[in-house]
């Protein structure tokens, strides 16, 4: 293929022995992950407020629980599941003064695929034979490198033996609601930092966890100087810099109807990710992480608005797209010509603001070389999907991704990198933000394909023909019919479009929808991993955050209701069940 010059090497590697099994929670578990993470910022909300002092009695635990039961509308089903997640969070702090090789991570067994598991057991538990069919060897291999003791075991004699020789200090641990509540009076009374993730089953075979939440136990530590910053607020923050006034405060007043378009559309409606990973990554590298940010940090933060809201008016007129943000897009309203103009004069804007800063010139000259390297290689991204549009043939999933990897990754690292010069840090930091960029941007658009997959109420509820990882794995896994239609859609020889829910019945049905869920975890896990070499422990542990923060705001619209159907069927929930469980997982994810 000419037209599309795809250099699979050039993608981030899958990750060895990455593994993302589904099973359906217990029903005294938020059932989606969505459900949990609110559960769990609800709770940590609650507690950095209250500065709840552990180990903090049952009694007085389950009142509190209530408490933040009622103020957020959790359900009576979830009180112990709540509970747990707020003694975890009673002893973060603590946790995360203990250093690393005095801390044990403690596993369940049931964590492996106990169909397939060749590992063997002894006096002290499962010996992990590595063979990356479960989670188990993920977790282990990551404790053991920053210096943990691990156990995958049940037996808590074996712990408190650890305990009571003074070589574990705190522990992180992963189990099921039934044992928590049975191991809580010996946490207790012990009293040393303890936090459990719980399991999403308790039927003791072949369970599943929350990653991330492990992920981000294992790695806490007093030396990230960000691990209290408050993301949400942070966010929030800079959502306010985009409104009129506080636009007309920073930059002034518009002086024409041209300028005056610009500005409107730079404060309509967006998640502003980018000039929130510009501050991000500027508060994990200065001194002060919680320090006021100067007006300088705003001009850095709104260019970068400036130039991804350009590209968004230039991808709505190549998109042929008539609504963004639920409005009609720029060039629907104002006609092509004046879109086109505003979105370069949005560009010049970006630019001018960079210029204008009054940092160090050496500063100023490295954001602006940043700016200008990410817009060239937007460009180039852009420009392989539009010329494919002129000569529409078939794309594996690679070749998608690696569309993804250099049309959406470069917005995300001038964001960061931005921040990162800022902050007086690039050289140090360059390498690792460019491989975490790449990983951010195809999730990113991984999940923007599954989203704009569920989006009825869009006008037009046919799918239209682009680079999708969706589709590429549906003409790929497609049988019959559909893999015909497929085809033919592929290579602009359709008759009809198929609408929204028919593509997305076929892509629960051939597994495209499951594999693509799986590669969005591998390259939202692929951008933790990049930053295991730096040796600054604000910006691991901050850009470790971040991942959360933008995937977990993020919802798939309009799959739910299958789901629900499926869960609310007793028949169709256990056949999705035993299909599951006879899904193992690539090793290699993007082939």
């Amino acid at each position: 293929m000419s037209t599309v010059a795809v250099r699979s090497a050039t993608l981030p590697p899958a990750i060895p022995g990455l593994v993302r099994r589904f099973r359906q929670p217990k029903k005294n578990i938020p059932q989606t992950k969505q459900d949990r993470d609110f559960v769990l910022q609800a709770v940590r909300e609650y507690a950095e407020q209250t500065k709840l002092v552990p180990p903090v009695p049952i009694d007085e635990l389950q009142v509190h629980t209530d408490k933040i039961m009622a103020l957020n509308g959790i359900e009576k089903i979830y009180r112990d599941y709540t509970g747990v997640l707020l003694a975890n969070e009673t002893w973060r702090e603590s946790l995360a003064t203990v250093p690393f090789e005095k801390r044990l991570l403690l596993m369940p067994k049931c964590l492996r695929i106990e169909s397939k598991c060749p590992a063997p057991f002894d006096e002290f538990g499962l010996l992990c034979k590595q063979c990356g069919l479960c989670s188990i060897q993920d977790f282990q291999n990551e404790a053991e490198k920053l210096g943990y003791a691990v156990l995958v075991a049940e037996g808590s004699a074996i712990v408190m033996s650890l305990i009571q020789t003074g070589k574990i200090e705190a522990i992180v641990g992963i189990s099921c609601l039934p044992v928590l509540e049975r191991t809580f009076p010996y946490v207790e009374a012990a009293a040393i930092p303890a936090v459990a993730v719980p399991l999403l089953q308790d039927d003791c075979i072949d369970t599943t966890v929350d990653v991330d939440w492990v992920w981000d136990y294992i790695h806490l530590t007093s030396e990230d100087k960000t691990r209290r910053l408050n993301l949400n607020d942070l966010h929030e923050e800079v959502k306010t810099w985009f409104t009129p006034e506080a636009l007309e405060a920073i930059l002034g007043k518009p002086s024409c109807q041209t300028e005056q378009i610009a500005r409107e559309w730079l404060g309509r409606a967006g998640k502003r990710w980018r000039p929130f990973l510009t501050i991000a990554a500027y508060q994990a590298l200065r001194e002060d992480p919680e320090a006021p940010i100067s007006d300088d940090l705003k001009l850095a933060a709104i260019s970068v608005e400036a130039f991804h809201k350009a590209s968004l008016i230039h991808d709505d007129i190549e998109d042929n797209d008539a609504e963004r943000y639920g409005e009609p897009t720029l060039h629907s309203e104002h006609g092509i010509p004046v879109a086109l103009n505003v979105g370069d004069l949005l560009i010049g804007e970006g630019y001018r603001l960079l210029a204008e800063m009054k940092c160090a010139s050496h500063i100023r000259s490295a954001c602006l070389k940043v700016a200008a390297e990410g817009q060239r290689e937007l460009c180039r991204g852009q420009g392989a999907e539009l010329l494919w549009n002129n000569h529409p043939v078939a794309l594996s999933n690679t070749q998608v991704l690696e569309i993804f990897r250099s049309k959406t990754a470069p917005a995300f690292e001038v964001a960061l990198k931005i921040g990162a010069a800022m902050a007086g840090q690039l050289d140090e930091t360059a390498d690792a933000l460019h491989t975490y960029s790449e990983n951010l941007g195809i999730a990113y658009q991984i999940r923007d394909d599954l989203d704009d997959l569920g989006d009825d109420s869009a006008a037009d509820n046919n799918v239209s023909i682009r680079p999708s990882i969706i589709l590429a794995l549906l003409r790929e896994r497609g049988k019959g019919e559909v893999k015909e239609i497929m085809e033919a859609l592929w290579n602009g020889q359709a008759t009809s479009l198929p609408d929204k829910p028919t593509i997305r019945k076929w892509a629960e049905e051939s597994g495209a929808y499951d594999k693509s869920t799986l590669m969005l975890e591998t390259y939202k896990e692929a951008a933790i991993r990049s930053l295991q070499e730096v040796e600054l422990p604000n910006l691991k542990g901050l850009l470790r955050r971040v991942i959360g923060k933008i995937f977990n705001e993020l919802e798939i619209k309009g799959w739910c209701r299958e789901f629900e159907q499926k869960n609310a069927n007793p028949e169709l929930r256990e056949q999705a069940a035993k299909a599951a469980e006879h899904l193992v997982p690539n090793t290699v994810v993007a082939a």
